[in-house]
C-alpha cells in the first residue's frame, strides 16, 4: 500500500514538474481511486461520473495547490469529500424545492382514514370481560386517556408491563372482534 501511495506522490510531482504523461496517468489512477468510494454513496452511476468529473476538473484547477513534500491522496481526499458535499448539498436542495407541502396532501384524504371502526364505548362490553388488570389498563389508558407511564403509577406497575398487558389485551380484542 505504501508503494501505491508513493506512486501518486510520486506522479503528482512528476506532473507539476511538466510531464503530461505522469499527470494523465495521474488523473486515470485516481479516477480509478475514487469510483468505488463515490459509487458507495451515490445512487446512480451517472451521478458517479458526475461528480468524478468535478473532482477532477478540481484536482487540475487547484494543482498548484498541492505542496509536493506532503502525500498525494490526503489532498485528494479533502477535494474529494469537498465536491461530493457540494453535489449533495445542491441535489437535496433541488429535490426540497420541488417537494410538496404535507398540508396539501391532507385536504386531498378522506375524513375516513384516521377514523377506526370500534371507540371505547363500542367495546366496553368486550373490554370488561378481560382479566381484571387489561381491563382497568384500557379503561385508564383509552377512556381517561392516560399515558403507560402514568398507568403504571396508579395502579402500582412497571410502565413495561402496562404496555405489554395493554398488549395482550389488544390482540385478544382483536381475535373477538375482526371477523
Amino acid at each position: 500500500m505504501s508503494e501505491n501511495l508513493d506512486s501518486f506522490t510520486n506522479l503528482m510531482q512528476r506532473a507539476l514538474n511538466g510531464d503530461n504523461r505522469a499527470y494523465s496517468e495521474l488523473l486515470q489512477k485516481t479516477a480509478q481511486l475514487l469510483r468505488p468510494y463515490l459509487a458507495k454513496r451515490l445512487l446512480f452511476a451517472n451521478d458517479v461520473d458526475d461528480v468524478l468529473q468535478e473532482i477532477l476538473l478540481s484536482v487540475h484547477k487547484a494543482r498548484h495547490t498541492y505542496d509536493g513534500g506532503r502525500p498525494y491522496l490526503p489532498w485528494l481526499y479533502a477535494i474529494a469529500r469537498f465536491r461530493l458535499s457540494d453535489y449533495l448539498r445542491e441535489h437535496y436542495a433541488d429535490d426540497l424545492k420541488h417537494a410538496s407541502d404535507i398540508a396539501d396532501w391532507e385536504n386531498l384524504l378522506p375524513e375516513t382514514v384516521t377514523e377506526t371502526a370500534f371507540s371505547y364505548e363500542s367495546i366496553r362490553a368486550e373490554v370488561e370481560k378481560l382479566p381484571a388488570k387489561q381491563a382497568i389498563i384500557l379503561q385508564l389508558m383509552h377512556e381517561q386517556g392516560h399515558t403507560a407511564k402514568e398507568v403504571a403509577s396508579l395502579i402500582g406497575m412497571n410502565e413495561s408491563a402496562v404496555k405489554v398487558a395493554a398488549h395482550r389485551a389488544y390482540k385478544v380484542l382483536k381475535t373477538k372482534l375482526m371477523p
